[in-house]
This record gives C-alpha cells, sequence and structure tokens, in this order.
C-alpha cells in the first residue's frame, strides 16, 4: 500500500488567520495519525505565514508516524531540519516568496549543492527525498546526488487528468520507472485529490509515498477530516 503524508500547512494557515491556536496545531496531528494516516508533513517557510518553525519542534515530540519537513534547504532550514531529526527532509526549491512549490530541482545545475546537502543529513540519520519534476535527466541527476528518494511534482497530472488522463499520466510512469531502476524510491505529490488519486495509485508503479494537503483538507471541510482520510486510504490500497 502506498502510505499518506497530509501536509497541514492549510491548518496552520487557518489558526494563524485568527491568532490563539484555533485549530489546534498538535491535536490536529495526532487525530490525523489516530484516522489512519500514515504520516504528517509541513513546509515551514521563511515567512512562517503557515507552519512556524516553532511547529516543527513541537511536533517532533507527537507524530509517532512518519514525520516529514519539506522546504528549501537555506540555513535556517537546514538548522531546524538538523535540530529536529525528522523521518525525511524533502527537499524544494522555492522561491522566497513563492506561494506554493511550482518547480523541481534542477538536479544537474545544482548537483553538488544538493550532494553536499544530503550527505549532511544522511550522516544525521535523516532520510532524504528530492522533489523533480518528472524527467529522465532530472531523476538521472537526482541519483547522482545520493538521495533516498524523490518527490514527483505532479501538477502537470493534476491539470490534464480530465482533459486526457493517460497522457497526463505517461511521464510520470517513465519516470517511476527510471527511478526505481536507480534505485531510488518514489513518493509524489502536488495537486493530487479524491478525484485523481486513485487512477495515479493505480498507473504509477513503485508508488511509496504520497504528500497530499491543500486539496484533503479543502476537502475536509465539505466531508470531515476523518472520513477523507479513509477514503484516501482506500482508494491507496
Amino acid at each position: 500500500m502506498t502510505k499518506l503524508s497530509v501536509n497541514i500547512n492549510k491548518l496552520a494557515t487557518l489558526r494563524n488567520a485568527r491568532g490563539g491556536n484555533v485549530p489546534n496545531l498538535l491535536k490536529s496531528a495526532k487525530d490525523i495519525e489516530d484516522f489512519g494516516a500514515q504520516g504528517i508533513t509541513i513546509h515551514p517557510r521563511p515567512d512562517e505565514r503557515h507552519i512556524r518553525y516553532q511547529d516543527a519542534h513541537d511536533l517532533k515530540k507527537i507524530v509517532t508516524t512518519e514525520y516529514n519537513i519539506e522546504g528549501n534547504p537555506v540555513p535556517k532550514f537546514i538548522d531546524l531540519v538538523l535540530a529536529t531529526k525528522p523521518t525525511q527532509v524533502t527537499l524544494v526549491p522555492d522561491a522566497v516568496d513563492a506561494l506554493t512549490s511550482n518547480a523541481g530541482w534542477d538536479t544537474k545545475t545544482h548537483a553538488l549543492f544538493l550532494k553536499e546537502t544530503i550527505a549532511t543529513f544522511k550522516q544525521h540519520g535523516i532520510r532524504t527525498s528530492i522533489f523533480v519534476d518528472p524527467e529522465i535527466a532530472m531523476i538521472e541527476g537526482a541519483a547522482q546526488t545520493g538521495t533516498d528518494r524523490i518527490e514527483l511534482y505532479t501538477e502537470s497530472y493534476a491539470e490534464g487528468f480530465n482533459i486526457d488522463k493517460e497522457k497526463s499520466i505517461q511521464p510520470f510512469i517513465e519516470a517511476a520507472e527510471i527511478a526505481y531502476k536507480l534505485g531510488i524510491g518514489v513518493n509524489a505529490g502536488h495537486d493530487l485529490s479524491l478525484d485523481n488519486i486513485a487512477y495515479f495509485k493505480e498507473k504509477v508503479p513503485h508508488l511509496l509515498e504520497v504528500s497530499i494537503g491543500h486539496a484533503l483538507i479543502c476537502e475536509s471541510i465539505y466531508l470531515g477530516l476523518e472520513n477523507v482520510v479513509s477514503m484516501y486510504l482506500n482508494r491507496l490500497q
């Protein structure tokens, strides 16, 4: 079964919108685990507009499933990851002012930087993943960095799903096959939803984990968080 890691950034956004501690991020994370999710993902950004750096430390104390921290490995982020030692760190090339992740790494251009950064994390026993577009050259480049996994950036699949799902899924099938042959684990995330996740899981081989936040939280507003987590798990079986 492909594991579901729930990104709780949007819950932090809602909390921060009113100040205080509603919704309670720590309780939400524990409830999501109790509902069956196999991981919690956060993506702190420098302006702390949703996840705060203190949240990362607080969550470390209570998350009992896989704990995944995503972000651009600037010095402050690297220090945070080394201090909290999550299960996995996912490296994302976000601009400081990025609204959301919008591109994978150029693993050829940034090969040395990624290799050195990944080596640092792995020395501390932290599993590493690189956010990449479904391009063969970028996956081959990722293999040279020493990363444990890649996370396939799935926006193009989500955008094309209702137009031509067979065409939109094909690059991800090929990318996953190449990664597997190169000995890299395959994760995926970005704009996956209840509408498109089952087909993605069915067609993309060797899929270890998906990280889903925005769609899951929005769907939960209508359907209830426990129901939505269960529905994702059902589609991922």
